[in-house]
């Protein structure tokens, strides 16, 4: 889905997953700064809508889902995945019920498989799943805006701040009057600021909630029923999964940032010294500089010091070990 608002003044198309908007406006900082002071939006218009109707819809997906949704109220968001039955994560679903539709944004591109494995599970539950990508775009305002809502609009409110489902066909004049935008590459150096993982960039075909820190924002230890449980408290009860997630300040002094998959190791290793991690999510923040999210082992000492390539790097834990 290519967005309209790529014809904005300075737009710059976006790359890779989030390729058909824009990933910036022609000034990163200054729209990092605007985000984080309350005002603008940004475009999420390539990310899959998924719709789920009917009177069983909550305690369907209760079942399905590792969050506890089965007495969701009305307009209270949540975030939920699902697992392979190994406990792997597949899905990320960011989700809100208005009272008679579940609405959910995923990954550009991952709510095909989504929805095919959903209507799998179907059976005799009186529920009906849509792909909505098409006529509704995701629209992200920051927390602290003032921004309108449009009547009418699902909205998921959350301390980050509320994902609207826009009719698509509103998206530019929404956009004329939300104030200036910013870009993904805006949204993702807040994204990091906030420890806050992504499917598909801090997860890889083996990657467990508890090394993302998952537990508790999307992952419900209280309720049982849905695939891959047996891992999650294995884990759980064990309390060692094999990585965990780390927050990285990068030496600012480097012109290139190291990118997703430059291998960590420790800093006192030789050049060709071990691997003990990679990058998943590098950024330029407007205050912190080069900063990266990152998987590293589970032994790897809190207070390591480590090299992303030739770039030095220091740890915040974000998941204990």
């Amino acid at each position: 889905m290519k967005s309209p608002l790529l014809t904005l003044p300075g737009a710059v198309p976006a790359e890779g997953v989030d390729e058909g908007v824009a990933a910036h406006y022609g000034d990163l900082f200054r729209e990092q700064r605007a985000l984080a002071d309350g005002t603008g939006f940004v475009d999420l218009s390539h990310r899959g809508v998924v719709a789920v109707t009917g009177e069983d819809r909550l305690a369907w997906l209760h079942l399905l889902l590792t969050q506890h949704v089965s007495d969701l109220p009305a307009g209270r968001a949540t975030e939920a995945l699902i697992l392979s039955a190994n406990g792997h994560i597949e899905h990320a679903l960011y989700l809100v019920d208005d009272g008679a539709t579940v609405w959910a944004h995923v990954e550009p591109g991952t709510q095909e498989a989504l929805i095919a494995y959903l209507e799998s599970m179907k059976f005799f539950y009186r529920v009906e799943v849509a792909d909505r990508t098409a006529d509704t775009a995701v629209v992200y305002l920051p927390a602290g805006s003032i921004a309108d809502v449009p009547e009418g609009v699902a909205v998921r409110e959350t301390p980050h701040g509320r994902d609207l489902f826009l009719p698509r066909a509103d998206l530019e004049t929404y956009a004329a009057q939300a104030g200036p935008p910013a870009g993904i590459l805006a949204h993702e150096a807040l994204r990091v600021e906030q420890y806050r993982p992504r499917l598909g960039f801090e997860t890889d075909h083996r990657t467990i909630p508890h090394e993302l820190g998952w537990i508790g924002s999307a992952v419900h230890l209280q309720k049982g029923c849905y695939r891959g449980q047996e891992t999650v408290a294995r884990v759980q009860n064990l309390g060692k999964p094999p990585r965990r997630l780390v927050f990285l300040h990068l030496d600012g002094s480097e012109v290139h940032l190291p990118v997703a998959g430059t291998e960590l190791r420790l800093a006192d290793d030789s050049p060709d010294g071990r691997k003990v991690g990679f990058i998943t999510t590098s950024a330029r923040h407007h205050e912190l500089g080069p900063v990266a999210l990152a998987l590293v082992k589970r032994n790897v000492a809190v207070d390591a010091p480590l090299m992303a390539g030739d770039t030095a790097a220091a740890q915040e834990v974000v998941v204990d070990p």
